[in-house]
């Protein structure tokens, strides 16, 4: 982890709360921290705690990961990474199962180019490999697999997926 660069996140800070167009008590206010608090962030006097920065974040309708960047809690490389996570595990449009597949592919894609994955670092969600082995597999040995076509793929309402048929000729 980097070390904290609470000036430059200070700074930060206060450009985005110029932007939202909030003064420094509302944004306070939304963030449930004090007005003084805030404000020695801001000027770079004070180290927010990760907890605090995902309230200001949230007030600001911001990434949190963005400001635990700019405080040196997080690399820009880990940050890309969960919020790629963050966004598979948040599709409404695919089930649970769907998820998991989808993530352990992005996993071993990342791995396979040289990369550190949340998974190898976090373990927040398990996976399960066994179930989904076959769909993992054929999906991971060929990036232009149609996935539809995968063995065990589910619609949208958990129903089993037919094969898309190909046109012959």
């Amino acid at each position: 982890m980097a070390s904290l660069n609470v000036g430059n996140l200070g700074e930060y800070l206060r450009e985005q709360r110029r932007t939202a167009q909030l003064s420094l008590r509302q944004l306070a206010d939304a963030a449930g921290v004090s007005n003084p608090y805030l404000s020695q962030i801001e000027r770079g006097l004070r180290k927010p705690s990760a907890e605090v920065l995902q309230q200001v974040a949230k007030a600001l309708r911001i990434s949190a990961e963005t400001l635990y960047v700019r405080a040196g809690i997080l690399d820009e490389k880990e940050r890309d990474e969960l919020e790629t996570r963050a966004v598979i595990l948040a599709d409404p449009s695919i089930n649970e199962r769907q998820k998991q597949v989808l993530l352990q592919i992005y996993e071993s894609f990342r791995k396979e180019n040289g990369f550190e994955t949340a998974a190898d670092t976090y373990t927040d969600a398990p996976v399960d490999t066994d179930a989904d082995s076959d769909a993992y597999a054929d999906a991971h040995a060929d990036t232009d697999v149609d996935t539809e076509t995968v063995e065990g793929a589910r619609t949208a309402d958990g129903s089993a997926a037919r094969p898309k048929q190909k046109p012959t000729g």
